[in-house]
């Protein structure tokens, strides 16, 4: 049975300060010369131990990630019938892995969520929805445990794509979509493939990973995060739109205005990446009292 969940509104979690329509929203967070590994962050093509690892996983993503697989991914995981469990359950689950994709970071996926949610609560200490966005953001990499089918990292991590139309090169590793079968399909080759213009994301297949699954989960559990939240989970490995610019042409006016809210979010997400841990049990009862009011006490995954 599908479950569909109204989303609720946006109103006065944060006060939006614009300038010819930009967000300019900053709370002081200061960017970083460099990663974890002393590169600079996003960087694809310096050598190094997590260089070729990176590089390989983009090559399989990139050749399976079709519109098609991605179209039976959701429908088979949106059933949500794999697990019960806590949010903090799921947390436990995700520091078993390291994410292959990502060239700025080798710890376990809970050092990165409470980097950028804490680096978020010190810098806007009265937007709590935004700090349990920054926690939850990467839950739904809990598709790689064995408990979840133990999906490859390549079908689970990873910056995503809209499928079904042509792909941008401004997607990290473009090279490698050479090999995947949509690439000659005459109807994903043109510029809009199987969309119209200013579509909105909400009708545009994405590539299938943990961003489009914690949606669904948030979804389909009735979280009652604002919309923002939902954006930032469910866009935030959309790299060559929010970054680059690319597929502005498939979104339409709510996309816009999410957007904003999404690259706040980002410069938390991708340059709050260190070597400094966190004390988790410290931590994990303000967290605790987030969940609690925005979310049921168990979930279906």
């Amino acid at each position: 049975m599908t479950v569909v969940v109204s989303e609720p509104v946006l109103q006065s979690y944060v006060e939006e300060q614009q300038t010819g329509g930009d967000l300019t929203l900053d709370g002081g967070f200061v960017v970083p010369d460099s990663n974890a590994f002393g590169h600079s962050f996003r960087d694809y093509e310096k050598e190094g131990e997590r260089k070729a690892i990176v590089e390989e996983f983009y090559r399989i993503n990139h050749i399976n990630q079709t519109y098609e697989f991605a179209k039976k991914k959701k429908e088979e995981y949106g059933k949500l019938d794999n697990a019960v469990m806590s949010i903090w359950d799921c947390i436990d689950l995700l520091n078993e892995f390291v994410d292959e994709s990502d060239p700025d970071l080798d710890e376990p996926q809970i050092e990165h969520l409470l980097q950028s949610a804490e680096a978020i609560r010190r810098d806007y200490p009265d937007q709590d929805w935004l700090h349990l966005t920054a926690l939850i953001h990467d839950l739904g990499k809990v598709l790689l445990h064995p408990s979840f089918g133990g999906e490859p990292q390549w079908c689970v991590v990873g910056d995503t794509f809209p499928l079904g139309c042509a792909f941008d090169e401004s997607i990290v590793h473009y090279q490698y979509f050479k090999e995947n079968p949509d690439y000659d399909n005459p109807l994903f080759r043109t510029r809009l493939g199987v969309y119209n213009e200013n579509c909105g994301l909400e009708n545009v297949t994405i590539s299938w990973g943990h961003d489009e699954y914690m949606y669904l989960v948030m979804k389909g559990n009735g979280a009652t995060l604002p919309p923002a939240a939902f954006f930032i989970v469910r866009f935030h490995s959309f790299y060559s739109l929010h970054r680059a610019g690319a597929y502005t042409y498939l979104m339409n006016d709510e996309d816009k205005d999410m957007l904003k809210w999404l690259r706040v979010f980002n410069k938390y997400d991708l340059y709050s990446k260190s070597k400094v841990r966190i004390d988790v049990e410290e931590v994990k009862p303000y967290y605790m009292s987030l969940i609690n009011k925005y979310f049921p006490e168990k979930l279906r995954w």
